[in-house]
C-alpha cells in the first residue's frame, strides 16, 4: 500500500466514532486543529461519539471538566478510561480479592467506591494492580515483591501498557509499562492481564451503551500499539492522526493487516472531502488552528 493510498480520506461516514483524547483531540491544554468542529459535526448528524483513555490518573468526571473547559461539553456516559475498566474487570473476574493498588487517587477512590478491599499487607494481597503512578517508590515495589514472590499468593494485573505519557514539546514521563517491568523483573513473573487498550475490553466499555456493531465503527488515536492495535483486535476501522506519538513511517512498516485504515494529518479529515464542500469547511476557516 502506498503512502498516498494509506492517507486517503474516508469515502463515507462511520456509524460511530471512538476517540483517544491526548494527542488526538487535544495536546496538553489545547485543542488540536479540526477537533472541535469534527466532534460538533458528528453530533449534529446524530452519530455516536465516545472517548477513551488509558490514563488512570484521572477519572471520567475529570475528563468531563477538561473537555468542558476546552469547549467540548461531554456527558460522563460518553467517556471511559482505565479507572472504569480496571474496576469493572476486578469486580467481574476477581470478586472478593484483596487488592494492592500501585496507583494515584482516582483509581484508589474508584476501588473504594466499588467496595473492593485494599491492603498493603503482603500476606493478605491477592492482586497487585500496576498503573501509571507518579508516586511509585521502593516501598511499593517491595510490597508487590513480597506479595508475589515471597508469599506466592498474589497475581499482577495492570491498567495499561503505555511506555510513556507524551507531553507538549516532545517531552514525556514514564508510564505504566515501566512499573510492570520493575515488578516482573524482580518477581520473575508475568502480568496476567492488561486492562487498557489494546484489549477489546476498552472497546466494549466505549460502545457498551450504544447498539452499534464495532465492525461499523472507527477507532481514532495517535498510538499504533494501543489505539490502532485495539481496532485490529476488535474488527474496527482505524484512523491515526499524525498529531501525537506514531508516525506515517511506523504505520507503513507494519504488516498490511495491522496498518491503520486511514492516516491523516489532521483529525477533521475523517469527514469525507465531498462533505467539506457541503458544510463549507476549509482549513483556513477552522476556528481552532
Amino acid at each position: 500500500m502506498s503512502a498516498t493510498a494509506l492517507t486517503a480520506w474516508p469515502e463515507r461516514l462511520y456509524d460511530a466514532y471512538v476517540f483517544d483524547m491526548d494527542g488526538t483531540i487535544y495536546l496538553g491544554d489545547h485543542l488540536l486543529p479540526g477537533a472541535k468542529r469534527l466532534i460538533e459535526e458528528l453530533r449534529r448528524r446524530g452519530i455516536p461519539v465516545r472517548f477513551l483513555s488509558n490514563n488512570p490518573t484521572k477519572d471520567p468526571e475529570q475528563y468531563v471538566e477538561k473537555l468542558e473547559r476546552l469547549g467540548l461539553p461531554t456527558p460522563v456516559e460518553e467517556i471511559a478510561n482505565t479507572v472504569v475498566t480496571t474496576t469493572r474487570w476486578l469486580l467481574e473476574n476477581k470478586p472478593g480479592a484483596v487488592v494492592f493498588p500501585i496507583a494515584e487517587e482516582p483509581l484508589i477512590r474508584a476501588f473504594h467506591e466499588a467496595g473492593i478491599e485494599m491492603s498493603d499487607d503482603p500476606e493478605k494481597i491477592d492482586v497487585v494492580v500496576a498503573s501509571y503512578d507518579r508516586t511509585f517508590d521502593y516501598r511499593k515495589l517491595q510490597i508487590a515483591f513480597d506479595a508475589i514472590w515471597f508469599h506466592k499468593r498474589a497475581t499482577l494485573i495492570a491498567t495499561n501498557p503505555d511506555r510513556f505519557c507524551p507531553f507538549p514539546g516532545g517531552r514525556g514521563e514514564p508510564d505504566c509499562a515501566s512499573i510492570i517491568a520493575a515488578i516482573e523483573a524482580c518477581t520473575n513473573t508475568k502480568c496476567e492481564m492488561v486492562v487498557g487498550k489494546p484489549d477489546p475490553v476498552m472497546a466494549e466499555a466505549a460502545l457498551g451503551n450504544t447498539d452499534v456493531d464495532p465492525t461499523r465503527c472507527v477507532m481514532v488515536g495517535d498510538r499504533i500499539m494501543t489505539d490502532i492495535k485495539m481496532a485490529v483486535n476488535t474488527g474496527m476501522f482505524s484512523a491515526m492522526p499524525l498529531t501525537g506519538e506514531s508516525t506515517l513511517e511506523e504505520a507503513l512498516a507494519l504488516p498490511e493487516a495491522e496498518r491503520p485504515t486511514h492516516v491523516l494529518d489532521r483529525v477533521d479529515r475523517l469527514i469525507p472531502r465531498a462533505l467539506w464542500d457541503e458544510i463549507g469547511w476549509t482549513e483556513e476557516n477552522d476556528p481552532i488552528v
